[in-house]
């Protein structure tokens, strides 16, 4: 093929020629070529052009040279159509996330925390940890609609639809303030949660378990305090050998709670209505496990790790680690929708079975997010940090 590309160059070959030679190695490769057919197609003359779908004119090589780059091109088209299928590569994995818009935060600086989402009133809220604020956003308009300030260090935020309020744990100030939706004024707050950080909401019983103390304070434990939000009052608390707690699941079917001991690189086990701590599981030789999600249906703890970046896949009756797997390092979230059985951007296919559906792009600085599957909407803040780049909300549509 080469050879024959060199003598049409030189004039030697006609296109003609070529074309029949082409042709004839096709069929006796054992590949049927009708006039319809890819080489059939790709040499149709258009309503445009002349007898010759490709016009050269002779006394120009550098004409000769640009028809060979475009007949080659068609070549290599046609190659790939007529190959076996024994000798393709195999088909790309759908990408589950498309980018469709940002919206742009000038004048951030610092860290983002979490994400919540009233979807009736079509708002979304992040804490804007470094920035003493909570950011709210038209969902619909995909604009920043307000800034409330008056804050420490915001970390997790809870939107309460029934009573349109709007919880929110302040590390700095020590406090848990609870803001009314339509102005976001303060209704209430509990105090004496110094260094308070991740939290998990128990609907069900109108109960925010929030995790205080740790490192930040400093202190070298931490503890577990049940709230009421009935009567905004404390409830319970469990003091945790522990100075850096992460993510928190509940489990609806029983009173377990699941909570990520960062610095000891395990996970405690908490009878959260007798609130003590009934066992503590390794997660292995990975560090830093942070982010966590449950799998009620499968009981498994899915779990991510940033040194490295992994996620990890544990039995929750067990503790036992069953599955793992390279993932994004630097995660503060993570995302599990279990109608589809995708762990962003993992497809769930068993209880113990994954697979890396895409790496999809974010930007530097990305580290919380929220999946909304209701709106088929996926977003994620972009920190500032020590970049010049602009802090940001990528927002990505969820693609079936």
């Amino acid at each position: 093929m080469v050879e024959m590309v060199r003598r049409f160059l030189r004039g030697d070959e006609s296109q003609a020629s070529m074309t029949s030679k082409l042709r004839r190695s096709l069929v006796d490769r054992g590949h049927s070529i009708q006039s319809e057919s890819a080489v059939g197609r790709l040499l149709k003359k258009s309503p445009e052009s002349s007898a010759n779908p490709f016009p050269i004119y002779r006394a120009s090589v550098v004409s000769r040279m640009v028809e060979a780059r475009r007949w080659t091109l068609g070549f290599v088209l046609l190659f790939v159509v007529a190959m076996p299928a024994r000798f393709r590569a195999p088909a790309e994995a759908a990408v589950p996330l498309k980018l469709e818009t940002s919206i742009a935060l000038p004048g951030f600086s610092g860290d983002f925390d979490h994400f919540a989402v009233d979807k009736k009133g079509g708002r979304l809220f992040l804490a804007g940890e470094d920035h003493k604020t909570v950011e709210v956003f038209d969902l619909n308009a995909n604009r920043r609609i307000k800034s409330i300030a008056g804050f420490g260090t915001p970390h997790a935020i809870f939107y309460l639809p029934e009573s349109d309020r709007i919880l929110v744990t302040d590390g700095d100030k020590g406090f848990l303030r609870i803001l009314r939706g339509k102005d976001y004024s303060e209704e209430a707050h509990v105090e004496g949660l110094a260094g308070t950080d991740s939290a998990r909401l128990d609907a069900a019983t109108e109960t925010l378990y929030v995790i205080t103390g740790g490192k930040d304070v400093p202190l070298d434990h931490s503890f577990l305090v049940a709230i009421n939000l009935r009567t905004n009052e404390k409830a319970g608390e469990l003091r945790i050998d522990s100075n850096h707690v992460e993510g928190l699941e509940l489990e609806s079917s029983s009173s377990r709670m699941f909570i990520n001991l960062t610095d000891e690189h395990a996970v405690a086990v908490v009878d959260r209505k007798a609130m003590k701590e009934i066992a503590r599981w390794p997660v292995g030789t990975q560090a830093d496990n942070s982010p966590m999600a449950y799998d009620e249906p499968h009981r498994r703890l899915l779990i991510v790790c940033r040194k490295p970046g992994t996620l990890l896949i544990m039995d929750s009756d067990t503790g036992k680690v069953v599955t793992q797997l390279p993932a994004a390092e630097r995660s503060d979230d993570i995302a599990f929708d279990a109608a589809s059985g995708r762990v962003f951007v993992f497809k769930q296919s068993s209880a113990d079975q994954y697979e890396l559906l895409a790496k999809v792009t974010s930007e530097p600085g990305a580290k919380t997010c929220l999946l909304v599957p209701g709106l088929a909407r996926f977003y994620v803040a972009v920190s500032l940090g020590d970049r010049k780049a602009a802090a940001k909300v990528l927002i990505y549509r969820v693609l079936s």
